[in-house]
């Protein structure tokens, strides 16, 4: 499951595919009006293009932290980040319209196991552990997944999506055919409180903004239900060509964002800071509240950040192929490396 968070000014596909062509060319990211090179005007450097997955928050903080102190610059790299159109992360790095990407471990597995697969391979993880479950407004009472029954769930059409609630229900004992899915409008968290009764949603994001809106939640994490669906969420992906002709570079990229996340680990409110310049219309203590939660998760039981395992990319493979949602089994080392996260490697 993504991290679906309520933007509703999305860039056209055509736009970014523009905005994409001009960075590559060295002519700078015009996105939403805010210059994200690292140093446009350092000839010197190396120019790289991150797409993120959704508007800037704070999945994204280290990057962001990493930019604004320099550190990009300081592997000689030249920065520039990109806000996609939905959907299409993998697709632009598959094909070349961006050096390296923010994804999910479920999207890598779709785009390896699809009738054209896409040569791509994820390089780090930044969170370790998923952080989503199933939000209800407190007052409804929901505390179980087989309390789901009889209750309105609003999402956003995934097979993947019905196949994770079917089995959390299933196994509490619930009945998946007596719950309602609905499209969601995207008002989120706010329509709990009425028709909807249930959410998907990333508690370091919208379950504290419900919070400080005044809207208090019951919260199931998925994880207590089937370990496999404790997979990783985001990752960054690049195309195997890009790992094989830039080793160096990817090395330095991977370096850099690594020393943001550390930065941002050991000061969050700062690093809120920083990224509030990026992560417009968003409340600043919002934000330094959602950082200092996900502190705690970026590296969490790893030996360090961005390192993954091949049994969660093993587990989350099965489950999804137990649910029908690839029709062929992949192998944890055709979908992450962790090679690049050294640099004496």
């Amino acid at each position: 499951m993504k991290n679906r968070i309520n933007f509703k000014n999305r860039i056209p596909f055509v736009v970014i595919l523009c905005a994409l062509t001009l960075a590559t060319a060295g002519c700078g990211n015009e996105a939403g009006d805010t210059e994200t090179s690292d140093s446009a005007n350092d000839e010197s450097l190396t120019k790289i293009v991150l797409v993120l997955d959704y508007l800037p928050n704070t999945n994204h903080t280290g990057i962001y932290v990493a930019r604004d102190k320099g550190y990009y610059a300081e592997e000689g790299l030249d920065a520039d980040i990109i806000e996609p159109a939905d959907n299409a992360v993998t697709t632009l790095i598959a094909t070349g319209k961006g050096d390296y990407g923010i994804s999910f471990q479920e999207d890598v597995t779709y785009a390896l196991t699809s009738d054209d697969p896409l040569p791509i391979k994820a390089i780090a993880t930044i969170i370790q552990h998923n952080t989503s479950g199933f939000a209800s407004y407190e007052g409804k009472n929901i505390t179980r997944p087989k309390e789901f029954e009889g209750k309105v769930y609003a999402g956003w059409g995934a097979p993947s999506e019905e196949a994770v609630i079917q089995a959390v229900m299933e196994a509490d004992g619930g009945d998946f055919s007596k719950l309602t899915v609905v499209t969601s409008d995207g008002s989120g968290y706010a329509s709990l409180t009425d028709k909807v009764d249930l959410n998907w949603i990333f508690w370091g994001w919208d379950g504290i903004a419900a919070e400080r809106d005044g809207v208090p939640l019951n919260y199931i994490e998925l994880t207590q239900f089937d370990e496999r669906l404790d997979y990783y969420t985001p990752v960054i992906i690049a195309s195997d060509e890009k790992l094989k002709n830039d080793p160096n570079v990817t090395r330095a990229f991977l370096s850099a964002t690594k020393r943001g996340y550390e930065y941002a680990i050991e000061h969050p409110e700062e690093a809120a800071e920083i990224l509030s310049k990026y992560a417009e219309g968003y409340d600043t203590e919002m934000l330094i509240e959602s950082q200092k939660y996900l502190n705690e998760k970026y590296i969490d039981d790893a030996e360090s950040w961005g390192v993954m395992r091949d049994e969660v990319w093993d587990r989350y493979t099965a489950f999804m192929r137990e649910y029908g949602l690839i029709s062929s089994d992949i192998s944890a080392s055709d979908c992450y490396t962790n090679e690049f996260l050294s640099a004496g490697q």
